[in-house]
C-alpha cells in the first residue's frame, strides 16, 4: 500500500511575546526551544519557566534531527492522509510533529528524521520531519 504526501493548508499559529522567538526563528529555517539557566534540561514545549526545577530558561538551537518513536497515518477525517508522530530529537526531547515529503506508509519507528519547515498563513513555517 503506498499513501503519498499531499501539502495542505495550514493555518498561521497564534503567536505571543512567549512564542514569538520560536516563529521566528522557524521562519528562519531554525528548530529552537528553551533550556534551563539552572539545571541544563532542555524541554518540549517552550516555556518561560523550567518544568524539571521552576529555574529560568533561555532560546537555544536544536539540530533538527531524530528518530520517529511513534507513527499514525490519518486516512480519514481530512482531506488528505496525513502522518502524525513523536520525534524523538538527537538532543533527547520528544516532540509531536508530522512526517511530510514521502509515502506515509513508509515511515517506520526507530527511522531517522529531520526537520523541515512548510510554509503557513501569514508567512510562518511550521516545522515538520521528513526521513533523513
Amino acid at each position: 500500500m503506498s499513501t503519498p504526501y499531499v501539502e495542505r493548508p495550514l493555518a498561521a499559529p497564534l503567536v505571543d511575546a512567549a512564542t514569538e522567538p520560536f516563529w521566528n526563528a522557524a521562519r528562519e529555517g531554525r528548530l529552537t526551544t528553551r533550556r534551563c539557566t539552572a539545571c541544563g534540561k532542555l524541554h518540549w514545549y517552550p516555556r518561560a519557566v523550567c518544568p524539571f526545577c521552576m529555574g529560568d530558561t533561555e532560546w537555544c538551537e536544536l539540530s533538527g534531527r531524530g528518530t520517529v518513536y511513534s507513527v499514525s497515518v490519518t486516512r480519514k477525517g481530512a482531506p488528505q492522509a496525513f502522518a502524525i508522530a513523536y520525534v524523538t530529537l538527537d538532543e533527547g526531547i520528544t516532540m509531536l510533529t508530522n512526517i511530510v515529503d514521502c509515502d506515509l506508509d513508509s515511515v517506520r519507528i526507530g527511522q531517522a528524521v529531520k526537520v523541515c519547515f512548510k510554509p503557513a498563513e501569514g508567512g510562518a513555517a511550521v516545522p515538520m520531519f521528513t526521513p533523513a
